[in-house]
């Protein structure tokens, strides 16, 4: 029997949820995807030294600052995925953008034209925006200009909405993290699956999506445990950590496929403004605490990333 890992692969588009070389190499993911927290252990990684130096020293030679070799270096690992994986590489706009829809769009499309440089078109990449209501609008202008967008710290029904509304390619609703927060404010240790709030969110998401014919890919991200995600077998795409690829590959057991769009409910579409979703963000506590978590978390970690970068520039 084929391992649930494999079987996985058949009903849905796995994606490595790491930018460390070694572990793409090992896996074989269809897409991959780096931001601040991934650079940060990638630049760790012995496989990426020689890549993180050339980036490094390149950079203090033609006098740049840390923080724009931050953002050569984070494409420059992006280009290296990009010879590693045959489909996309999400590559992260910086955090501290998050509710600036115009900085957004000039920094992805800096990205759009470093990838550029090195050879590697746009349909090579996604870039990967917070699920605020401006980087929602980021993202559709973007995808206006033919530049495919992955919406992530998606925490909400109202985000997911959005998101539809505005064309994006692809969302990432963060599993493991809404279950977080909702094992502590109700005091429980676990879930089954079938009643965990994470699981239960991406699946409401996709339901919604596959019964209104909205082409925008579902992502589901930040697993905790492989029963998380054997209870969204045939999602659209999940993005797995190498630890929980790991295990699932030496688990042999059947995987019966959950979702599918044939299966989906009718659910009416939703009309969606503003308004309505500032409302409805404020409405939902775990979604505004994790959202701005989220973003305070990788911002942290991209300051973490230009300090080091910064220390050894000298």
């Amino acid at each position: 029997m084929t391992n649930v890992l494999d079987q996985l692969r058949q009903m849905t588009t796995v994606v490595a949820d790491t930018g460390e070389v070694a572990a793409v190499k090992t896996w074989q993911p269809v897409d991959c995807t780096t931001n601040p927290s991934l650079v940060l252990n990638a630049i760790k990684d012995p496989a990426s030294e020689a890549l993180i130096a050339r980036e490094i020293e390149a950079g203090r030679k033609a006098g740049k600052s840390a923080a724009e070799v931050v953002d050569t270096l984070t494409v420059a690992v992006g280009a290296e995925l990009t010879t590693l994986v045959p489909g996309r590489v999400s590559t992260e706009v910086d955090a501290r953008l998050s509710f600036d829809t115009e900085a957004s769009v000039a920094r992805a499309r800096a990205i759009i034209a470093d990838y550029k440089a090195r050879g590697i078109e746009k349909d090579r990449i996604l870039i990967k925006l917070a699920s605020t209501w401006e980087g929602i609008r980021a993202a559709e202008i973007l995808q206006k200009d033919g530049i495919d967008c992955n919406l992530t710290l998606l925490f909400s029904m109202a985000q997911a909405v959005a998101c539809a509304d505005a064309g994006a390619f692809l969302i990432s609703p963060f599993v493991g993290r809404i279950t977080d927060w909702y094992k502590k404010a109700e005091g429980v240790d676990s879930y089954a699956p079938d009643e965990d709030p994470g699981v239960k969110s991406v699946r409401k998401i996709y339901d919604y999506y596959k019964s209104n014919g909205i082409g925008t890919v579902v992502m589901g991200a930040s697993f905790r445990n492989i029963d998380q995600i054997k209870a969204l077998a045939g999602c659209d795409n999940l993005t797995i950590s190498p630890k929980l690829l790991d295990e699932l590959a030496k688990d042999t057991g059947d995987l019966p496929r959950v979702l599918s769009p044939d299966k989906a409910s009718g659910a009416p579409k939703v009309e969606m403004n503003e308004a309505t979703f500032r409302w409805e963000m404020n409405a939902d506590p775990m979604a505004t605490e994790k959202l701005a978590e989220g973003i305070r978390n990788f911002d942290a970690d991209h300051q973490k990333l230009e300090a080091l970068v910064s220390e050894r520039m000298g």
